[in-house]
């Protein structure tokens, strides 16, 4: 039976998270998976089971979360991304469709991830909270010095013991990761965008580094910070986690795929 690659972006407010959950006493939760599910389902006329990459949390959003199901195509794979778009709701979209090899194992097999934090900052009246892109931009009222934190960002890069920046409930083996690239940029339209690409990430370890280099920006930290964390593994010396919205999953990148743009 073949395996299908998809490559789903969705606006996650309005969901629980990516991952399929019914509580024991009600419904199933909206969840991107679910939702995604049902469609896939009515699209190729038979059950699937939908797998996930990344399994983003309530509030996080995705440009290029990746999924895979095994099924006999009743339309033409080049096709297939339509069909199941067209029948979503406007807040997830199927981009991409391609047939994989039957080994393809979207949890398994990453090479890379990128993630990015985007962040609003300063108190009015000089400049207000986001207001038409408040669910997807995080903000904060103090100043932030960018370059202070991008200096601070490029401690993070290399192999690390990274226990420091995840949750103490993050459920991994190991907690050692590469980092491949963190950057801290200005955008067009003056948001602070916190860029930050690796082998794998822990439970909300990127909100954290987030909330580690918004400490440092503000001036509440110093850059030397982020190698005591590393150092010690001690959560308690990082900040906190930053709120959901700003966080978006922007690739996956899997053997054989073009190196994404920095």
């Amino acid at each position: 039976m073949p395996r299908v690659r998809l490559t789903v972006a969705y606006e996650g407010t309005d969901f629980h998270g990516w991952q399929a959950q019914t509580p024991p006493d009600g419904p199933p939760l909206r969840t991107v998976q679910g939702v995604l599910s049902d469609v896939v389902t009515q699209v190729v006329r038979a059950p699937v089971t939908l797998v996930g990459a990344s399994r983003t949390d309530a509030g996080v959003h995705a440009i290029g979360q990746v999924a895979a199901f095994d099924a006999d195509l009743r339309i033409p794979i080049d096709r297939l991304a339509m069909a199941i778009t067209a029948r979503l709701p406007a807040d997830v979209q199927v981009r991409e469709a391609s047939l994989v090899a039957d080994s393809f194992d979207p949890i398994a097999d990453p090479v890379s991830k990128a993630y990015r934090y985007r962040l609003a900052s300063a108190e009015p009246p000089r400049r207000w909270p986001p207001l038409f892109d408040r669910r997807t931009v995080a903000w904060t009222r103090h100043d932030l010095d960018v370059a202070r934190m991008q200096a601070a960002a490029q401690r993070l890069v290399g192999e690390h013991d990274v226990a420091g920046f995840a949750q103490i409930d993050h459920g991994r083996r190991t907690t050692v990761r590469t980092i491949h690239h963190c950057h801290v940029r200005e955008s067009a339209s003056g948001e602070v965008d916190i860029e930050i690409a690796g082998s794998g990430f822990l439970y909300n370890m990127v909100r954290i580094v987030a909330g580690t280099l918004h400490e440092i920006g503000r001036g509440r930290f110093d850059g030397e910070r982020i190698d005591e964390i590393l150092a010690t593994g001690d959560r308690r010396l990082a900040g906190p986690t930053m709120p959901p919205e700003g966080l978006c999953l922007m690739w996956i990148r899997y053997p054989g795929d073009a190196e994404p743009s920095a």
